[in-house]
């Protein structure tokens, strides 16, 4: 669904050019859920506006939706959806409304948007809506309309920037699974990018990560934090004799009565732990395992937390 090569972005500014994004590779497969994640000034929502054909890139080509993103900018828009981040309803205009303008600005005709459009919001749990103005709306109920009208024309690639922002955490759970039913109900294709790690982790199937302009990991977000970061294992001694001699043996952290190690896999690696410390008659009372989050992944490639502000 989308193949781009060399993508890269630079825009001249009074003291100079600044390289947003950098000749960065990627692939989206149909039918993935793909994250875009990356801190402020990352190049991240840069990408994303080339990719849907609102800016030109500098440098490199791509294919979107099956066709070439400079040579045949209308035909990729045709079989997109786009759902910004500010959204893009007008707050006097009525649902109904909206969607149907929508549908037009796609060829529809009227009663095509409106059976359309009435499908969707039956399918977003926005019954009863349809006669309202979107001022009335709560949050949520705004986020998945501009999900609907993304929709509107049936596309098979679709692009949702920061699509839960500013919702409470009941919001943005229902808005997850309208985002699963994407491409589990509709098969589409959904790239999204996100501030929300556990969002992330929730709903992709594969992370892509940029900082700086440039790619810097992709993968499942359990293969990511296998390869960064491991399991961290703490284990538990009877005193602090028994805790010091464990540390030395296991080449792990002494903390009092526990030690810390890092594992690649805690399930393999734990049977050779126990073994090692049964062998040197070292007793352990109790142990505890710490997955990786995606947190940890993403400060171990960036040096920074998602949220920081990037330095200049």
């Amino acid at each position: 669904m989308i193949e781009a090569r060399g993508l890269a972005r630079t825009f001249r500014t009074r003291a100079g050019e600044v390289e947003a994004v950098r000749g960065i590779d990627l692939d989206v497969q149909g039918g993935e859920i793909v994250g875009f994640l990356g801190p402020n000034g990352a190049g991240k929502t840069t990408t994303l506006r080339m990719l849907t054909t609102l800016i030109a890139p500098t440098a490199g080509s791509a294919r979107v939706a099956g066709h070439d993103l400079l040579r045949e900018p209308v035909e990729v828009r045709r079989r997109i959806g786009y759902v910004a981040q500010g959204g893009c309803t007008e707050p006097e205009a009525k649902v109904g409304e909206e969607l149907v303008d929508h549908g037009r600005l796609y060829g529809m005709s009227a009663a095509d948007g409106r059976s359309r459009g009435q499908e969707l919001l039956a399918g977003l749990d926005l019954e009863g809506v349809w006669d309202r103005q979107t001022k009335t709306l709560s949050g949520g109920q705004r986020r998945r309309l501009d999900i609907a009208m993304g929709l509107i024309h049936s596309p098979g690639l679709i692009f949702l920037d920061e699509p839960t922002s500013g919702l409470d955490p009941q919001a943005r759970a229902n808005l997850w699974q309208h985002v699963r039913s994407l491409r589990d109900e509709r098969g589409a294709t959904v790239f999204l990018t996100t501030h929300y790690l556990e969002e992330a982790d929730a709903l992709c199937d594969r992370i892509l990560v940029i900082d700086h302009g440039e790619i810097v990991a992709a993968g499942a977000p359990e293969e990511l934090k296998r390869r960064i970061s491991g399991d961290t294992v703490e284990l538990t001694f009877g005193d602090d004799a028994a805790a010091i001699a464990a540390a030395a043996l296991l080449d792990g952290q002494f903390d009092g009565p526990l030690v810390r190690l890092q594992l690649p896999s805690a399930v393999d690696g734990l049977p050779v732990v126990f073994r090692a410390l049964d062998e040197a008659r070292v007793s352990a009372l109790g142990v505890a395992v710490h997955r990786p989050t995606l947190d940890d992944v993403f400060l171990s490639l960036t040096g920074h937390a998602l949220r920081d502000e990037v330095p200049a």
